[in-house]
């Protein structure tokens, strides 16, 4: 059985395929890629196949991330069935996200930073209208919630 994580932001080009790339490399990383699946998202419509945003690569690339081959796509309600956890960048599209999801949904639905276990904060900010060291911020609290949040699957979910 896969466990199927979507991380969700706005447009899908910033916060989200940052925290896809960061949860891939883990995840391959502990050898785990055969048993979850990993993908990005957002509640708005703006960015539908455009590749991140060339500050978020950089950021992620001086790191070790490599993220060029992302796209950006549209949350879809969908989602709720093929995801086990549907993780909101922030508060904002996690409401987005609350009208989107079916009744009958049984995935997770929550914000990415509950899972961070050094950060206090709630919402990874958006780092699309500022400067780099806002992306430097992204990234230390994506890497943060990434490592808690395969912490509780491996617990939750999988028995290696």
């Amino acid at each position: 059985m896969k466990v199927g994580v979507l991380f969700v932001c706005m447009g899908n080009i910033c916060r989200s395929p940052t925290a896809e790339a960061v949860f891939r490399h883990c995840v391959e990383k502990a050898g785990l890629a055969d048993v979850i699946h990993i993908d990005s998202a957002g509640t708005h419509d703006y960015h539908i196949g455009d590749a991140p945003d060339p500050r978020t690569q950089q950021a992620a690339q001086r790191r070790g991330y490599e993220m060029s081959c992302l796209r950006g796509r549209q949350a879809e309600a969908a989602d709720f069935a093929r995801f086990d956890y549907v993780l909101a960048m922030d508060e904002a599209n996690l409401s987005n996200l609350q009208r989107l999801r079916p009744r009958d949904a049984q995935s997770h639905l929550g914000l990415f930073l509950e899972f961070a276990e050094h950060h206090s904060e709630r919402e990874v900010p958006d780092p699309y209208y500022g400067g780099e060291d806002g992306f430097e911020r992204v990234l230390d609290m994506v890497e943060d919630a990434a490592a808690g949040l395969l912490k509780h699957i491996r617990s939750r979910h999988l028995t290696r």
